[in-house]
């Protein structure tokens, strides 16, 4: 079921114009699989666009994308990062805490959270996670002919993440509700159906998942119930934020290796740049989530009739951010469709977000991609694309659904 976008207003006492509309579908099962027509259109559109489908304001460029993502003053989290305002009857739900939150709010929780996942206790985890990787790595190899999604990115990921979160992540369960929250996210069309039909039996086993005596020792999660114990957390916090580790912290990291993958199996250059300089194995997952962004759109909800980049906004309407358009908007990024894992990216691009929303655990997926990509650059020879990538389609991720590689020492 689409939604039904309302008449485009002016706002009140303006005399700027307004976005102009743009009939696509970006939910469509054609732009899903391929973005990046859409991309291009909506970037050299406008600054700002109203998608007339469904209502919404978006923006492909870089610039705008970085604007709305630091001004909660006027463009707030609290409505919900998807394209439902959850504040609304009919859409209303408990918001996600952690990223649906506004300061100061928001603040404290994450000033809480950075303590826990402190550069300290990420460095306690390199040594477990490249232990694996070594493992992974060498049976890869002696398979050689391996699908880059299910054999390596899910099934180290899979392995490695569990732990670090604390939820134990059965394959079948953990994909089903990650695709579910996923679609949620998105209108409500025949994906976001499908997927919540597909999680249903999971329901209760996820519910049961991120309460505390559920949480594996010496976890984020043990250590989040362990601050709401001391009152650093409202009661209801460390549940409601191991929610957001589970669904947000798994597949956006699944996808963003297996376009690290994909990209070096594509250019032969870039894999024997890595192989050469294995260090380089972080640059190679930043270059490939800003070449292929894994969240593929999130929404703010403008607060009140205002301005940007000489447009007049409606108040209380969403603006959605495609952060792998603005990841290649050419206004910012010098051929921006080239993968170059000797470009400098970390910090820079927005699949991690930016500012006070910026994903908070982005060192836990950098570290992942590290030593997983670090251990294949010091062990294949050559990493070959053996068929055509098939993508997964999902409302709000965008990601591989299969990939078939030969990867040979």
């Amino acid at each position: 079921m689409s939604a039904v976008a309302e008449p485009h207003r002016v706002p009140s006492r303006s005399s700027l114009p307004v976005p102009p509309d743009l009939d696509i579908d970006p939910y469509s099962n054609e732009v899903l699989s391929n973005p990046y027509p859409f991309f291009d259109r909506m970037r050299e559109t406008a600054a700002i666009v109203r998608l007339s489908r469904y209502g919404v304001y978006v923006t492909g460029r870089y610039e705008e994308t970085k604007i709305i993502l630091n001004d909660h003053d006027r463009f707030t989290a609290s409505a919900g990062i998807g394209i439902a305002d959850i504040r609304k009857p009919g859409k209303f739900r408990i918001p996600n805490r952690l990223l649906e939150n506004d300061p100061p709010g928001h603040t404290a929780i994450r000033g809480t959270l950075t303590k826990i996942l402190s550069p300290i206790v990420i460095r306690r985890w390199r040594e477990h996670f490249e232990a694996e990787a070594a493992v992974f790595a060498d049976r890869i190899i002696e398979m050689k002919d391996v699908n880059g999604v299910d054999d390596v990115a899910e099934a180290y990921v899979l392995k490695v993440f569990p732990g670090v979160v604390g939820v134990d992540l059965p394959r079948t369960e953990a994909l089903a509700i990650g695709e579910m929250s996923f679609n949620q996210a998105g209108p409500e069309n025949e994906l976001h159906v499908a997927a919540v039909r597909r999680a249903e039996p999971y329901l209760d086993w996820y519910e049961r998942s991120v309460q505390r005596e559920a949480m594996l020792p010496g976890s984020i999660g043990e250590m989040l119930f362990e601050a709401e114990d001391r009152g650093e957390f409202e009661p209801g916090i460390a549940s409601n934020i191991c929610r957001a580790f589970v669904r947000g912290g798994m597949d956006t990291t699944v996808a963003g290796i297996g376009f690290a993958l994909l990209q070096l199996a594509r250019d032969p250059d870039q894999w024997a740049i890595l192989r050469a300089d294995p260090s380089k194995a972080r640059g190679a997952f930043e270059e490939a989530i800003r070449h292929e962004s894994p969240s593929y759109v999130n929404y703010r909800t403008t607060t009140r009739a205002t301005e940007l980049s000489g447009f007049a906004l409606e108040a209380d309407t969403k603006i959605g951010i495609f952060s792998g358009a603005a990841n290649r908007d050419p206004r910012f990024w010098d051929n921006p469709t080239k993968y170059d894992i000797t470009r400098d990216t970390a910090g820079i691009h927005m699949a991690f977000g930016f500012g006070t929303h910026s994903c908070i655990g982005q060192m836990i997926a950098r570290l992942e991609a590290e030593c997983l990509l670090r251990a294949l650059a010091m062990r294949a020879k050559s990493i070959r694309l053996m068929g055509e990538p098939r993508y997964r389609l999902i409302n709000q991720l965008h990601t591989l659904d299969t990939l078939p590689l030969r990867i040979e020492a």
